[in-house]
């Protein structure tokens, strides 16, 4: 793995060119020179786009013949992946996808290509058919993205993107993106189109060796919309109404039936675009990259936790619905995140309700409809198909901070749907303190984040039905467990039942720290082994503590 900026193909050898192969140069330099006029060449848009691509096939081709050549092996390799990530990029454009997919000939430069494509086999092997467009990785701006994750080797590495019409279950309203690899491969004149997914695969064999692909894993994650995360996560929580359309599962990669799901959900006043460097630094791990897809949760954080839960578990009915092999989810939650997280590997009973007061209790469940909306949000099964959980900097126990004032000014800004605020009014009445712990406060996100919150109660007694683990920070201090990230005390984020705990030297919104993406790593790692024996300093399994210690 290696990490650089954007490399521009050096076309010097192009430009220098006068119309003709200089005489006296080695047979290795003069054919890299031809090379690159073809590549030149085919990037002239007022020629056919059949002739273009001709010229880029020559330019594959001479230089796949120099990959091994000590002088020319470098710059042959790189007009090689220009070519080969230029000519899909023309192809799948060029007249509305016309000479996409299908057997070409094609002729120009001074030569004739019978072009192939290889079919899919999703074993490393894309469809060609799969994707409605393609762009040059190196043409896509990290932005917010710190680091690009890069991978150097042969083909043309690209972002491809799949779009239905109408759009698929779990799709981003862009489509799913994906990282490819074009390899051409020549026997003579007869030439093999083959878009892979190094993710999957990657080496592939070309020009007659096992080669290292070329490819961009940054690149997908930085194609999507790189909106205003604190404004958008802002309006998310004041203004939900706005939201609520959005509220959904969003698988970030085309789905894979033999790969993890790796589900990420953000916390308060915020969005799953939160998760783009933690994604982007996990897929650093060859083995995370391949074992693992990522998916995000979004929804409007102004709603309840309850709420959101309750939707979250209606989508991960849905994805086994679609995709009945899908295997065992692991799910990541960032401070409230990891409430919702959390409701989904524990059950709670009407019965489970009688810690919040057992006579208040039963009487607001005997105006709750059996299947209402209401019951849905209170009470739920431990779904199964979980496997583990991380919790990050989550307030199990609730934060002083939504009792405080900002957090009753953020109570006051809190617009809640019509229909849910007419649902909770009509059901419950004056009884709104068995749900929120105040009989003059309408639930949302700051009251189920308050320390009294019943909610939080009822879930502090209800075991977790999946293998967990704690990150925490404390600031740098050092000071746990009488620490605190700034938001969450540990005496909230702390959990006895957690197979490992981590504490890192950072703030609340700590999931970016070097700690926090090496514990994640590990517990990954730890997942796919199926056991407990890995661990790292600043981390404690406490199934391995000496007794007394906890």
């Amino acid at each position: 793995m290696s990490f650089r900026p954007i490399v521009l193909i050096p076309l010097c050898v192009a430009l220098t060119f006068s119309g003709c192969v200089q005489t006296g140069l080695p047979p290795a330099a003069g054919q890299q020179r031809l090379a690159g006029v073809d590549l030149q060449d085919a990037g002239a848009n007022a020629l056919p786009a059949e002739q273009r691509a001709a010229l880029y096939l020559s330019s594959a081709a001479q230089a796949q013949a120099l990959l091994g050549s000590p002088a020319s092996g470098e710059a042959a390799r790189q007009i090689y992946n220009k070519a080969a990530a230029d000519l899909t990029v023309l192809l799948r454009d060029a007249d509305h996808g016309r000479l996409w997919g299908r057997h070409l000939t094609v002729s120009g430069g001074g030569g004739s290509y019978h072009l192939h494509f290889a079919k899919g086999t999703r074993a490393g092997v894309w469809d060609p058919g799969y994707f409605i467009s393609f762009t040059p990785a190196d043409a896509v701006e990290l932005k917010t993205i710190q680091r690009r994750n890069r991978q150097d080797g042969i083909g043309g590495a690209l972002v491809g993107v799949h779009k239905s019409t109408p759009l698929e279950r779990f799709s981003p309203m862009v489509g799913i993106t994906a990282p490819v690899t074009t390899v051409l491969d020549f026997k003579g004149h007869d030439v093999t189109l083959t878009l892979m997914d190094a993710s999957a695969k990657p080496k592939a064999r070309v020009a007659g060796a096992e080669r290292t692909l070329d490819a961009d894993f940054s690149a997908p994650l930085a194609y999507y919309p790189q909106k205003s995360e604190f404004w958008q996560g802002l309006m998310g929580a004041v203004r939900v109404s706005d939201y609520m359309k959005t509220t959904g599962l969003y698988m970030l990669q085309p789905y894979d039936a033999k790969r993890i799901p790796l589900i990420l959900i953000h916390g308060l006043i915020s969005t799953p675009r939160m998760w783009r460097n933690v994604i982007n630094e996990i897929e650093t791990d060859p083995e995370l990259r391949g074992r693992f897809q990522c998916w995000v949760f979004a929804y409007p954080t102004g709603n309840p936790p309850s709420y959101s839960a309750m939707r979250l578990r209606d989508e991960l009915a849905k994805v086994y619905q679609l995709h009945p092999r899908t295997p065992n989810y692991v799910l990541v939650g960032h401070s409230m995140g990891g409430l919702v997280a959390r409701m989904q590997v524990t059950t709670v009973t009407r019965e489970s309700w009688d810690v919040a007061g057992k006579q208040r209790s039963r009487l607001v469940f005997a105006k709750v409809k059996a299947g209402s909306l209401l019951e849905r949000c209170a009470t739920f099964t431990a779904n199964p198909k979980v496997a583990r959980v991380v919790f990050i900097c989550t307030p199990h126990r609730g934060s002083e901070m939504a009792i405080g004032s900002l957090g009753e000014l953020a109570m006051r800004l809190i617009s809640l749907p019509g229909d849910i605020t007419a649902t909770i009014t009509s059901t419950l009445g004056n009884s709104l303190a068995v749900v929120t712990g105040d009989p003059k406060r309408m639930p949302n996100s700051v009251t189920g984040l308050a320390p009294g919150n019943p909610m939080l109660q009822v879930l502090d007694t209800r075991p977790i039905a999946a293998t967990h683990h704690s990150i925490i920070g404390d600031r740098g201090k050092g000071d746990s467990p009488h620490s605190s990230d700034g938001v969450v005390e540990y005496w909230s984020s702390h959990l006895t039942t957690a197979k490992s705990e981590c504490i890192v030297p950072g703030p609340h919104g700590a999931c970016e720290l070097p700690e926090t993406l090496a514990e994640l790593r590990r517990i990954l790692h730890l997942h796919l082994q199926g056991n407990g024996s890995l661990l790292t300093a600043g981390t404690t399994d406490w199934d391995h503590r000496p007794a007394g210690s906890r």
